[in-house]
């Protein structure tokens, strides 16, 4: 601090980072907690309100009781007391462990006031700041015979979890189930009906014919509980992405107008960090030319550190995920999205309002499904075989493995088609069986890494 500087904070006066206060009195615990719970500020103490110095015993005493009603507060603050001339200067930074309280209660910093905060401000505080987490609630309204062993079995199986325990002491180690009830994390994966306790547990998937939201090509919206929910939407956007073929020599390559890599992902982080406190939905919108996922919440990091840092809003989700495939190591989502995006020649925009988040993926222009390729044409479209077969691959590369039983069961496809594909697919080493014809199970063979539909 000095005069220049000090010039320049009497002409602005108080405001949202700046207080005055002639003496120190019985409201400088709420002005200490009002900057905290905000963007952080400083108190003159020596100032009036009508911005005139008047200056303040400077003594060590007086330090040490702004010290003391700072370490008061609930949770502790940390501040650093300077001094100019007469003049003691109160510097909070924002805090990182909010809501802060002082014995009068909970105050927030707008504009030149600190106003107490009422019951929803400090709700929404809370959540905003991982004091209270919606996937970590109790569901009250749960009924335990609207428990989904299927979906309960299948998931065991992702995380390679044994089920040799009873179903309840597992639930109770992953922390889905406590002595008051399951957990909401617990009903959005394990339910059979999710939406009848959580409204907003849906996927909107929607395929437009432009690139205006105006003509609706296909509408899907999905309730299967997270893992379902997540391989749905995947396999939809593999089933409607568009891919062109390049033949060089022998070899045919694959360029799908979206990589599979990213919007895997960005499906997932809408999933794993989108607000369930939010009454909106997962949407993933297919355009001709965009690609958009969007999920309700705002990022809980700066703009500044978006993409280089990461916290985690949901927790026991995000650790239910990270057993299985579909998730690699947590704060890597961003970069393995540009990455991905970057090596198929796609733009990706991360765009961050208020309220929700946007991956936007943009191709060039398409104007049909599969483009003439660099050396040799390709002339016929994708047949239904290579269309079964894709679906084969996908289903695999999602699950790790399958048996031809879930592959009938699952994809629909009768047993005879079944294995006249299955033989394909290994005679071309895209795959291969482990055990016998009947009871072993198909695993991709470690070359082949992405398969996409027409």
């Amino acid at each position: 601090m000095d005069k220049k500087e000090l010039r320049f904070v009497l002409q602005e006066g108080e405001g949202q980072f700046i207080e005055f206060k002639e003496n120190l009195d019985k409201k400088i615990a709420q002005e200490i907690v009002a900057f905290a719970n905000a963007s952080g500020g400083k108190i003159f103490l020596g100032i009036n309100d009508k911005n005139n110095i008047k200056g303040i015993n400077l003594t060590n005493k007086l330090k040490s009781q702004i010290q003391d009603i700072a370490r008061n507060c609930d949770p502790s603050i940390i501040i650093k007391l300077k001094s100019f001339e007469k003049i003691l200067i109160i510097d909070i930074a924002e805090g990182k462990d909010k809501p802060y309280s002082c014995s009068d209660g909970f105050y927030m910093r707008m504009n030149a006031n600190s106003q107490k905060m009422n019951r929803n401000q400090i709700i929404d505080l809370s959540i905003k700041s991982g004091k209270i987490r919606f996937d970590e609630q109790i569901c009250s309204d749960f009924k335990f015979e609207d428990f989904d062993d299927e979906k309960f079995n299948y998931y065991l199986k992702l995380a390679r979890i044994s089920n040799n325990l009873d179903k309840k002491d597992i639930l109770k180690n992953l922390k889905l189930l406590t002595k008051k009830g399951m957990t909401n994390a617990g009903v959005l994966f394990f339910a059979k009906e999710p939406y009848k306790y959580i409204g907003n547990s849906k996927i909107r998937c929607v395929r437009f014919k432009g690139n205006k939201r105006i003509d609706i090509l296909d509408k899907k919206e999905v309730d299967r509980g997270i893992v379902g929910n997540i391989e749905f939407a995947i396999q939809y956007l593999n089933e409607c992405v568009p891919v062109r073929f390049e033949i060089i020599g022998s070899k045919r390559k694959e360029y799908p107008q979206f990589p599979e890599k990213a919007y895997r992902e960005a499906i997932v982080n809408a999933v794993v960090h989108r607000d369930y406190f939010d009454n909106g939905e997962v949407a993933i919108e297919k355009l001709k030319d965009e690609l958009i996922i969007n999920n309700p919440g705002n990022s809980l990091v700066s703009k500044k550190e978006f993409g280089t840092r990461s916290r985690l809003r949901n927790r026991l989700i995000a650790d239910l995920l990270s057993r299985t495939v579909f998730m690699e190591r947590v704060g890597t989502g961003i970069k393995r999205i540009k990455e991905s995006c970057e090596q198929n020649k796609n733009s990706v925009e991360f765009k961050l309002t208020e309220k929700d988040f946007f991956v936007i993926i943009k191709s060039e222009p398409v104007s049909e499904p599969v483009s003439e390729p660099v050396s040799e044409p390709v002339s016929e479209p994708v047949s239904e075989s290579e269309k079964r077969q894709t679906l084969i691959v996908n289903y695999i590369k999602i699950h790790n493995n399958a048996k031809r039983e879930e592959l009938v069961n699952n994809l629909k496809t009768p047993l005879g088609t079944l294995k006249r594909d299955l033989t394909k697919l290994m005679k071309e080493k895209i795959i291969k069986r482990i055990g016998s014809d009947k009871m072993g199970y198909y695993v991709l063979i470690e070359v082949q890494k992405d398969v996409k539909l027409k």
